[in-house]
């Protein structure tokens, strides 16, 4: 079963094409780039719902933080750093 994974957006790049919008996102500190395409409302702050490097939807910061901390019971975090991360200082 795959899992799709909420993320907190922390900077938009400045594409003029909504379908080609990236966002980096911090997954408690592992960060990736993201897809926007499919959420073309999310602004920087906004937690999003991210499944295969794609956001898929908005969550609420309640909602992903209880996620985020189901994932540290089952120790799955680890899980989101496969080496391709970014540094977190950009």
């Amino acid at each position: 079963m795959c899992l799709a994974i909420p993320g907190r957006i922390i900077e938009i790049s400045d594409q003029p094409d909504e379908i080609f919008r990236v966002a980096r996102v911090s997954f408690s500190g592992i960060i990736k780039k993201v897809n926007l395409s499919l959420v073309p409302e999310a602004r920087v702050d906004d937690y999003v719902l991210v499944h295969v490097g794609v956001a898929i939807g908005i969550v609420d910061t309640v909602e992903a933080h209880k996620v985020f901390s189901y994932l540290r019971e089952m120790d799955e975090l680890h899980e989101l750093d496969d080496g391709n991360s970014e540094p977190q200082n950009k």
